[in-house]
């Protein structure tokens, strides 16, 4: 099953609505703040090593 991004990951609007600049150049700063296949608001942890994102639907996301 190959997952496909629906939602922007920084905004949460659909990925194909726009070009999502601005979101792709805040994200290489910045942890992901919305589920890109479900849209939930996901719960973050910013660590001195990285960050992690838990969707309560789809799990954690490490970066």
């Amino acid at each position: 099953m190959t997952t496909t991004e629906l939602w922007c990951d920084r905004c949460g609007e659909p990925a194909t609505a726009t070009a999502h600049r601005a979101c792709a150049t805040a994200r290489q700063l910045e942890p992901p703040r919305f589920c890109p296949r479900c849209r939930r608001r996901m719960k973050v942890q910013v660590l001195p090593v990285g960050w992690s994102a838990v969707c309560v639907e789809h799990g954690e996301v490490r970066g």
